[in-house]
């Protein structure tokens, strides 16, 4: 007979041969028979293992059968253990009821009847085998209880931790099913969505965004439903009667940990505050930004000032000092030609300096016009190099250039302009050129020309002309590089500075290259490398047939020596000067002037007399050129009233000079006026030839 568990059979006899006879009654039954001799030895046997049954003999030295059984019964663990006494004595009734009185089961006379023996031994295994089964099954039953409490206990503490810190969370919480419903929220999520904290059921946290931002809330939260990746969003927020907050949204798929998707869990936070700070730092960062800028801009104009002052004042020394010379006579005639021609290269210069300034002026308020027509930029680049030569050949410098080998390049543009953007690139490679350097000037039609950047060129598209200006000068270094073409801008803007200029050349050719749809950028390998510059126009469309070169510009006949003898001219300016000058050259060329210092006594002259000729100031105090030739063309009789008028003015804008033709002059000529235009002009307005 097998067990689950052991089963064992205490025989205790002082005589070895009848524990042997119980043995072999007993061993059928398979249990685990523990032999003792001895009541001592018994008691051993119990305090170390559990027994079905006792077999316990009466008679035995030094300690009895039922000395022994009154000492198995005070033992809590075998006090319920069955016990069957044996003896050889007569069934003496005091004996049978001593031993049922210290709990016997059964009370056997020896010899005993092995079958009787067995059954009742069987019986009391049969009993310690349900009862033991039931005693396990209790202790796994009452593990199970303890289990259960303990993870009741802990679910228990676990709901009231999640109570707890979802109800003083400061983050909004929320949980969907799997079509985005909500099944959860806490009294944060709906203190930030809707400014209660009561719950308002399968209410998604989407009703209450912005609606400015409503549209893209939406869309995200469906794309993130669809995609299943990680939500993070920032929104406004606005409650009914409530300015509108910035809440930030973060969501995830809410997943089992058999891998079963749930919904989706998610938390709102309220993150006005933070969004404020960063509105507060991004004004200050843009504050200070705008005040560093101001203040370079203050430092550089300042700089500019300083250039300005200096470029204009180096001339005047030499002007005045030449004029005080001069006005000595103690010049010899070859130094007094030397004189003469530093008089004019300081004044061209200043004149120079002037012209670049107004440039810039305009192009600052956008009012720089340009008049364009279809033209060969080959001879617009040999008119400047032309003009560039002589200062070349005074550092004798190499101009080298291949104009002569370049057939018509047609683009549309302004000439003045594009000649002032040669030009401007020459003069500045034949000033940081030294002695006995080299500059070159190169066109060429590119088939590629850089569309993003123009300092990298990268990526490019066809159709345009190349015209490239190298020197062997002083180089760009490679951190100034960027600023180039910026205006009020110079590598070196200390006083000590070996260049001249105030900076505007190079502002004022990416400006105009600009205007042309073309692209300029500077190339430098460093200091004292040299510098490239290269200008890039669009190319007019070639049509089948060639185009026929640009007829060259007729030049004005030369004046002669009397080209308006006894022609009557009427000066009208303010400034003496100008007046005794403007005297002195026509009545050299044979004229016959008059002058007035107002334009009223100009009007009054005018009205008594016929000049042939009106030059007029425009800036006059009581009158301005402007209103007296209005007041000519609208109040004098014919022939009076039709009198050629030519404006002589500072004013040399070309909205200045649309406004003196629209006025009623004929002719608009700039300060200062050279004496060779202003005769041609004169001719032309009166109709007159030279002589």
């Amino acid at each position: 007979m097998q067990s689950e568990f052991p089963v064992n059979i205490l025989l205790v006899d002082d005589q070895p041969e009848n524990l042997v006879a119980l043995e072999a009654i007993l061993g059928e039954l398979g249990a685990n028979l523990v032999k003792s001799t001895s009541g001592a030895e018994a008691l051993r046997c119990l305090l170390q293992d559990d027994f079905a049954v006792i077999l316990l003999d009466v008679q035995m030295p030094q300690m009895d059968g039922f000395e022994v059984a009154t000492l198995i019964r005070h033992r809590q663990r075998s006090r319920d253990t069955p016990i069957i006494f044996l003896t050889a004595f007569s069934s003496n009734e005091q004996f049978m009821f001593k031993g049922y009185a210290l709990g016997a089961v059964d009370y056997l006379i020896k010899p005993i009847a092995p079958n009787i023996l067995l059954s009742k031994v069987a019986i009391f295994i049969d009993l310690f085998k349900k009862s033991e089964a039931l005693r396990q099954k209790t202790e796994i039953l009452q593990q199970q209880t303890s289990q259960l409490e303990a993870i009741n206990a802990e679910l228990q503490m676990s709901e009231e931790r999640f109570r707890l810190l979802s109800t003083c969370s400061p983050l909004g919480v929320f949980v969907t099913d799997t079509e985005g419903h909500c099944v959860y929220t806490n009294p944060r999520f709906q203190a930030i969505c809707w400014g209660s904290t009561e719950a308002i059921p399968e209410q998604s946290w989407l009703i209450s965004v912005h609606p400015d931002d409503s549209a893209i809330a939406q869309s995200t939260w469906t794309a993130f439903m669809a995609e299943g990746q990680e939500y993070s969003q920032e929104f406004r927020f606005q409650a009914e009667d409530e300015v509108a907050r910035w809440v930030s949204i973060r969501s995830a798929r809410l997943v089992s940990e058999q891998r079963q998707f749930l919904g989706y869990v998610g938390t709102v936070e309220d993150i006005t505050e933070r969004k404020q700070a960063e509105a507060a730092n991004a004004q200050v960062i843009r504050e200070q930004a705008a005040r560093q800028e101001a203040e370079t801009a203050n430092r550089m104009k300042d700089e500019f000032i300083a250039v300005l002052s200096h470029e204009l004042r180096t001339p005047l020394n030499s002007i005045l000092g030449w004029s005080h010379l001069l006005r000595s006579r103690n010049l010899d005639p070859q130094k007094t030609d030397y004189a003469i021609s530093t008089i004019e290269r300081n004044a061209i210069a200043q004149k120079q300096l002037i012209e670049d300034i107004l440039d810039v002026s305009q192009i600052v308020r956008g009012k720089l016009q340009l008049h364009c027509q279809p033209l060969d930029l080959a001879a617009i680049a040999q008119a400047a190099l032309e003009t560039v030569r002589p200062a070349a050949e005074a550092k004798a410098i190499a101009l080298v250039d291949n104009l002569q080998e370049i057939p018509r390049l047609e683009i549309v543009g302004d000439a003045l302009r594009l000649q002032q953007v040669v030009w401007n690139l020459l003069t500045n490679a034949i000033k940081f050129t030294p002695q006995q350097g080299r500059v070159d000037l190169q066109l060429s039609v590119v088939p590629d020309l850089p569309k993003s950047s123009i300092s990298s060129p990268a990526a490019y598209e066809p159709g345009y002309v190349q015209l490239r200006i190298s020197d062997t000068g002083m180089g760009i270094d490679a951190d100034f590089l960027p600023h180039i073409f910026d205006r009020f801008r110079q590598a070196d803007s200390s006083t000590t500075r070996a260049q001249g200029g105030l900076g505007l050349g190079l502002a004022i050719v990416y400006y105009l290259v600009e205007q042309h749809q073309g692209y300029v950028w500077a190339e430098s390998p460093g200091a004292e490398q040299g510098t490239t510059f290269t200008v890039a126009l669009p190319l007019v469309p070639s049509p089948s047939d060639p185009v026929p070169a640009a007829p060259p510009d007729p030049q004005p006949a030369e004046v002669g020596l009397r080209a308006l003898v006894n022609m009557p001219i009427l000066i009208v300016d303010d400034d003496a000067d100008t007046r005794d000058y403007l005297t002195f050259l026509l009545e050299s060329q044979g004229a016959i002037v008059t002058t007035a210092a107002t334009a009223g006594k100009g009007f009054q002259l005018l009205s008594t007399t016929q000049p042939a000729l009106l030059l007029c100031d425009i800036s006059m105090p009581d009158m301005d050129g402007y209103t007296l030739i209005q007041k000519i063309r609208t109040e004098l009789p014919a022939p009076q009233a039709q009198i050629p008028a030519i404006a002589i003015t500072a004013h040399a804008r070309v909205s200045d000079q649309a406004h003196a033709l629209a006025s009623g002059f004929q002719h608009h000529l700039p300060k200062p006026v050279e004496a060779e235009a202003l005769i041609q002009t004169i001719l032309q307005a009166t109709g007159a030839t030279a002589s």
